[in-house]
């Protein structure tokens, strides 16, 4: 018989027993803070945090309701219950005022899957690598480092390149939505 140790499989630095804990609370929530300076001297300075209570909801719910060119019809509430049923939720912050200026959420079932979602950088910090950071931090740097992914992107498809995102193999199928903005 070959046991392997789930410990065995988890990227450096994780333990199982948070992997654990986190499915026992219902999320991965690690609350890791990285302050990543950037190499511009005028640049802002930009901290990664997965705590689901430092998420400054106004700014998600302002961006994804005006800026995003997906789900425009969500209402604040819509906005709050997918915050709230997110597995993971990271916020990029910046370091000098704690401003929130990018965001990313996920929805998994805690155990080899996920489904990234909502990813965005206001345009005050865009070209600054927020966006990778926010990725690197949900994906690589997170419990689910191991998970198979999946997203919906329009025009950022660089980017989750650089993370192994590539197109779909004959196994995946997508169910189109209804017509969410009429119910």
């Amino acid at each position: 018989m070959i046991t392997t140790s789930y410990a065995a499989l988890l990227p450096s630095g994780l333990q199982a027993a948070d992997v654990l804990a986190a499915r026992r609370i219902g999320g991965a929530r690690s609350h890791a803070k990285r302050v990543t300076p950037n190499r511009d001297t005028d640049a802002m300075e930009i901290e990664y945090d997965d705590d689901p209570r430092r998420v400054q909801r106004d700014v998600v719910r302002r961006w994804l309701t005006t800026e995003a060119y997906w789900g425009r019809w969500r209402g604040d509430a819509d906005i709050d219950a997918s915050i709230d049923g997110s597995w993971r939720v990271v916020g990029a912050y910046r370091a000098d005022t704690g401003e929130l200026v990018g965001f990313a959420r996920a929805v998994s079932d805690g155990v080899g899957f996920a489904y990234l979602a909502d990813v965005f950088v206001v345009a005050e910090a865009r070209g600054q690598g927020v966006a990778t950071g926010l990725v690197r931090t949900m994906i690589d740097d997170g419990p689910g480092a191991l998970f198979r992914w999946t997203l919906f992107t329009a025009d950022a498809h660089g980017l989750y390149r650089k993370f192994g995102f590539g197109p779909a193999d004959e196994t995946a199928m997508v169910r189109v939505a209804g017509d969410l903005v009429a119910r």
